[in-house]
């Protein structure tokens, strides 16, 4: 007898693992690109990589169909929603520019700790004991990492990367709260790539205002092509992302994203040769337990409900009449 594959539904946790793998390689490729790179020129470039990314995804599933059911308000928290994802991008490429990937990326990832804040205060979702804890485990993680070395001199940039991957993580939970109030009753790909189209062209006009569309002639060519691997990373990371939300629980799903801070450790050390300090594995180990922590409990609830109905349904047509017979006969 064929094996029905189809039936386990673990596809879905495969495309969450390789968001995962695509999200970490992402920091470090625009690590890579960035140097001697204005940071709105870098974001700019990014940008149009990943809006092609958007569009296509959008041409795939047939979302273009639903674009003239989009409400005003939708249209207007997906626009708001766009400008915070263009000012997260600016400051997390200024905070990739001074600081190292090892430090940046953490603070990054964070920002799910200030979003569930943001949830909890202003769409009025439960905060229990579990998520409590996580926070604080993924805070105190976070804190460690970022320590400096005992005896390392502060930089000539000083704290500047700090105050950037900070800013970077605020924006990055608003576009979360804003996207959530905006994509609601509207297609989720569709959406994203409204929502790029925002951020394509706030990247532009920050490079003209500032008038770094000079520098595009000087760009090397290492430049070029890490910047457009990084947004070909981060497309592919999407596409991931909402292939297996297609098919799994959002619960599960987004935490196991969080988890490409994983990645981008193992890459900015492989690539980058920047060694985390025995503080820094320790606030790793603590980042990591609380976001594992967050992806436990919806998981073993998911499989644990998947487990039941196969079995009831399994039991139903053992003892059917019809099966019953059969077997007696």
């Amino acid at each position: 007898m064929k094996k029905d594959w189809g039936d386990l539904r673990i596809m879905w946790l495969v495309f969450a693992l390789g968001s995962a793998v695509f999200g970490g390689l992402t920091a470090v490729l625009s690590k890579i690109g960035i140097r001697d790179v204005d940071a709105s020129v870098a974001t700019a470039i990014r940008t149009a990589v990943v809006l092609i990314f958007s569009w296509f995804m959008v041409l795939l599933t047939g979302g273009f169909k639903t674009i003239g059911a989009i409400s005003g308000s939708s249209l207007c928290f997906l626009v708001l929603s766009g400008l915070a994802t263009g000012a997260s991008w600016l400051f997390y490429f200024r905070a990739l520019q001074l600081g190292d990937v090892n430090k940046v990326a953490p603070i990054d990832k964070s920002s799910v700790v200030l979003t569930m804040l943001l949830a909890c205060l202003i769409l009025g979702e439960d905060l229990g004991g579990l998520k409590v804890f996580c926070m604080i485990l993924i805070g105190a993680g976070t804190w460690m990492m970022i320590q400096r070395k005992e005896g390392e001199p502060e930089g000539r940039e000083g704290s500047r990367w700090l105050i950037a991957a900070l800013l970077s993580a605020v924006f990055a939970s608003l576009t979360s709260i804003l996207g959530k109030i905006g994509i609601e009753g509207v297609e989720s790909n569709l959406g994203t790539a409204l929502r790029t189209c925002v951020v394509f062209l706030m990247a532009w006009l920050m490079v003209f205002l500032r008038g770094s569309q000079y520098s595009l002639k000087k760009l090397q060519g290492r430049c070029w092509l890490f910047l457009i691997l990084s947004g070909f990373a981060t497309g592919g990371s999407w596409l991931c992302y909402y292939r297996a939300l297609q098919e799994g629980p959002a619960s599960i799903v987004a935490p196991i994203d969080k988890l490409s801070i994983l990645v981008t450790i193992f890459f900015s050390r492989l690539l980058l040769r920047e060694r985390l300090t025995k503080t820094s594995l320790y606030g790793l180990a603590l980042l990591t337990a609380g976001t594992f922590l967050l992806l436990l409990s919806p998981l073993a609830r998911y499989w644990h409900v998947n487990f039941l109905n196969k079995f009831t349904t399994c039991w139903l047509k053992l003892t059917s009449p019809s099966n019953m017979l059969y077997v007696l006969c």
